[in-house]
């Protein structure tokens, strides 16, 4: 499934090649983006490989089950040498020694066996349950990436309007002392610009970990170094399309892996009930067998013996066993579909959740923006007050941190929006890698702050 994925990009993946080749970390080739990381984590993921290799069994269980219903051949030789001592046959005892040779071949072929015809159907639903399992794999994988990339950049924002922050008070500071040593300023309004200085040099250092914890979380799924990340330069924001929550949920019972998944196990569990009733079934077989033996004390015999048999075996009595079984398996079915009906109501919420948020992200988008350009507009207006008296230290540095408050604000605005577009993918089933790439095309080298 991966390889048809990543047919349409083979260049960037020849390039990824090459780097884990020759050991180039990707940075040193240039930004990273979010195509780039979804196919470094998709080439290391632990989780999709052990999904796959699930997958992989379910399909050799298939051909274990089949090998039930078809003929099965054995062979089997063995040669001895013997000795003997006789008496009582004849006048003189016989002491002697001679050599046996067994050959043989057996062939058993089921012409009715109603337990392993089922068995074959059982193998199919664990199949197509693997498949959608290795399906949720990659599309959580592709999820998770997307949060953990974006998750990098909104730190990244942070950290640069913490500096940025800090580089305003630090020049509230200087002018505020100077005002001091000329006489017109006053030592109270120094403390408190001190004041929020030292808050925002504790804001940096946390915003300063928080990238580097950002980048150990991308990483572990990436499996690779992180470098610069390419960042969104301008964005438009946009809402679920379609823009009504009905197609998006007939989307997600449609598609959802989780969904499909639990569908298949309760079509297995609805298989299991045949399969504990037809233990009642009788079994027929055909058998054939060949022999050579050759090789006796007295006389010397050369046996070739050809047979067929035609062998019925009918259960009378198991104990109770088999009743049991059945009953064991109806509740086990029964359990199977309470779990698709719950699946069902989860895949509901969750889509519905999903819209919701990604419809509320683009007004969220929107109103940040206007923020931003209010809080820049009042912090300007308030320097100029400030400068001319009209305003008070205390006016100018509550509007320095609202400025910062709103660009956060943006930032995770910004960011949330692109992560609700995969949220929402994801919850209806039906996020792909060109989801991935249609999300990669709206990133550029130049940094957006």
């Amino acid at each position: 499934m991966l390889r048809a994925r990543f047919g349409s990009r083979s260049f960037s993946t020849l390039i990824l090649v090459l780097w884990i080749f020759l050991g180039i970390p990707p940075s040193i080739c240039g930004a990273q983006n979010l195509q780039t990381a979804w196919q470094q984590a998709a080439a290391t993921s632990p989780e999709v490989a052990q999904a796959r290799a699930q997958l992989e069994a379910q399909q050799a269980g298939r051909s274990i089950a089949r090998s039930a219903l078809l003929p099965h051949l054995e062979g089997g030789a063995s040669g001895g040498i013997n000795t003997a001592h006789v008496t009582g046959f004849g006048s003189q005892p016989i002491s002697t020694g001679y050599h046996s040779d067994i050959f043989s071949a057996s062939l058993t072929a089921s012409v009715l066996d109603g337990q392993s015809l089922i068995a074959v159907k059982q193998a199919d639903s664990r199949i197509r349950a693997s498949e959608a399992a290795l399906a949720y794999t990659e599309q959580n994988l592709e999820l998770a990436v997307t949060e953990a990339y974006f998750g990098v950049l909104r730190a990244q924002a942070n950290e640069h309007v913490a500096r940025k922050q800090e580089k305003l008070l630090e020049g509230i500071d200087a002018e505020t002392l100077a005002k001091l040593h000329v006489g017109t300023g006053d030592i109270i309004s120094v403390r408190e610009v001190e004041a929020q200085l030292d808050a925002t040099k504790s804001d940096l250092i946390v915003a300063t970990n928080a990238v580097a914890i950002a980048k150990d979380q991308l990483q572990q799924l990436t499996h690779h170094p992180v470098g610069t990340l390419q960042d969104v330069k301008t964005l438009e924001p946009i809402g679920p399309q379609p823009g009504t929550v009905a197609p998006w949920i007939a989307a997600a019972l449609r598609n959802q892996p989780l969904l499909r998944r639990a569908r298949a196990e309760w079509k297995e569990s609805q298989q299991q009930v045949q399969f504990a009733k037809r233990a009642w079934w009788p079994t027929l077989t055909l058998s054939g067998t060949g022999l050579h033996s050759s090789g006796a004390l007295l006389p010397p015999l050369v046996v070739n013996q050809v047979g067929a048999s035609l062998n019925l075996s009918v259960p009378i009595y198991q104990g109770g066993s088999i009743r049991a079984g059945v009953r064991q398996a109806k509740a086990l079915s029964k359990a199977s579909q309470a779990r698709v009906g719950a699946m069902q109501d989860q895949v509901r919420l969750e889509t519905q959740t999903a819209f919701l948020e990604l419809e509320n992200s683009a007004e969220q988008f929107h109103a940040a923006q206007q923020a931003v350009r209010s809080a820049q507009t009042s912090l300007d207006a308030t320097r100029k007050g400030f400068e001319i008296g009209s305003r008070s230290i205390i006016d100018l540095l509550t509007a320095t941190t609202q400025l910062a408050s709103v660009q956060r604000t943006y930032y995770l605005a910004l960011y949330t929006q692109l992560v609700a577009r995969v949220q929402l993918k994801a919850a209806a089933g039906v996020l792909s890698a060109t989801d991935i790439q249609s999300i990669n095309t709206l990133l550029s080298a130049a940094p957006s702050h």
